[in-house]
């Protein structure tokens, strides 16, 4: 009798165990790719963010509890769920949020691979015992493009005169992540008697890589009738990459030159050519006379000397 029960109960733990066994594994982690395509990477922004959502589809009949594990390219950091409890039969969606990745120091379009890793916990409020389950999925992040420009116009060593000139070097700098070159070039100032020449369009024939510089000079030059006066030299470019995207990255800097009036001719009292202090020539049209003429007139002064005597 006693033998008979426990074969029955036996058989009752089987039966009641076998469709819960037919249910183990019945579970798995997706991420909802860009596009519905796992080849397409998330792209990250200028300030290193990109936002990730992810699934655990639970097709059993108990409740299971994971716990999530993270791994992030580029030095990024992960802000997403530690652990969830996902209801017998349903799907949840959660979302991890990447952030730090300085995207200045890697070249534009650099992919890198992300996983996310589930862990099972429990099933049915009862602890996973070794080896457990897990299930894994990953996905690519990539640099984004950044257009970016730094620009510097150099000070005069000293003031110019009015009916002179001034040399200014200019430095344009690409602080971006992705060759660029200068699409567009302005000078402006504050004073209509000071000219400006193109000597800045040179910069929009040069390729600048990353964190490279290349420089030009501009001339400024002052009318003789320039009065005193300081002026403000303003100098803005903007990115010619960023122009053939469809968005606008300008840079500027400026520099003040102060005129002073033109230098004076210096007072020579004694120079001929002072107006102030002219000189008469006297011309005449009669030959100078020659060497032969002054020894005869010497001669003829001496002899009507001698007669006199």
């Amino acid at each position: 009798m006693k033998s008979r029960l426990c074969i029955g109960l036996a058989l009752l733990l089987l039966a009641s165990a076998t469709p819960v066994q037919g249910q183990l594994g019945a579970w798995d982690l997706g991420i909802e790719y860009p596009g519905d395509n796992e080849d397409m990477p998330f792209n990250v922004d200028k300030d290193g963010r990109s936002t990730i959502q992810f699934f655990v589809n639970n097709d059993e009949f108990q409740d299971i509890e994971v716990e999530f594990e993270y791994d992030i390219p580029f030095a990024g950091e992960a802000d997403g769920p530690e652990s969830e409890t996902i209801s017998g039969g349903s799907n949840e969606t959660f979302t991890l949020s990447v952030s730090g990745i300085d995207v200045w120091n890697y070249a534009a379009d650099s992919k890198g691979e992300f996983t996310i890793t589930a862990n099972l916990v429990s099933r049915a409020g009862l602890p996973i015992g070794l080896p457990g389950e897990s299930e894994e999925a990953s996905g690519w992040l990539k640099i984004p493009r950044i257009y970016s420009m730094e620009l510097d116009v150099a000070d005069p060593v000293g003031p110019m005169n009015a009916g002179s000139d001034v040399i200014l070097r200019v430095t344009v700098t690409n602080t971006g992540n992705v060759q660029d070159k200068v699409g567009e070039v302005e000078v402006a100032d504050n004073c209509p008697l000071l000219t400006t020449d193109n000597g800045l369009d040179v910069l929009m024939t040069r390729d600048i890589n990353a964190g490279q510089t290349t420089e030009a000079d501009l001339r400024a030059t002052a009318s003789e009738s320039h009065p005193r006066r300081n002026c403000k030299i303003e100098v803005t470019v903007s990115s010619n990459g960023a122009m053939n995207s469809g968005g606008s990255v300008l840079a500027d800097a400026e520099t003040t030159v102060t005129v002073e009036p033109p230098l004076e001719e210096p007072d020579d009292s004694g120079d001929s050519d002072d107006p102030d202090n002219p000189v008469e020539v006297i011309s005449s049209s009669l030959p100078a006379p020659g060497v032969a003429s002054v020894f005869c007139a010497l001669a003829m002064a001496l002899i009507a000397s001698n007669r006199r005597r």
